[in-house]
């Protein structure tokens, strides 16, 4: 029962942080690099599209495992620690509020219709 409760609490930390590391992105306080690696990493974990598909065996959620977990700890060891503490606080009250997001949506369905298009052109 311990280790259920323990990763329990390590998934909550790693969506508080993915949350953190989106408003890090667009937060003038924290450096270039950061930024992009904190939108990079964001934006993977939030996609619901993988890098390796997870019907795939075994590797399918090898990636959810091993690329985000990693992603996220060098997003966080670029951002100043000082404004990660701020985040972190930001994105736990965002995180108790129900949210909408119009603009993940589209983004997500122009992505969709891009590889549906490119698919479609591909086999004519």
């Amino acid at each position: 029962m311990k280790l259920i409760s323990k990763a329990k609490t390590w998934t909550k930390s790693l969506r508080r942080d993915i949350a953190a590391l989106w408003l890090a992105a667009r937060d003038p306080r924290v450096p270039w690099l950061a930024k992009a690696t904190a939108a990079a990493v964001a934006a993977y974990a939030l996609s619901p599209i993988d890098l390796i598909p997870d019907f795939v065996p075994v590797l399918g959620y090898l990636d959810d495992l091993v690329i985000v977990p990693l992603g996220i700890l060098l997003a966080v060891k670029l951002v100043p620690p000082q404004i990660m503490a701020e985040l972190r606080k930001e994105a736990a009250l965002r995180a108790s509020r129900p949210a909408s997001s119009r603009a993940g949506l589209l983004f997500v369905l122009a992505v969709w219709t891009c590889c549906f298009i490119f698919l479609v052109l591909a086999f004519l």
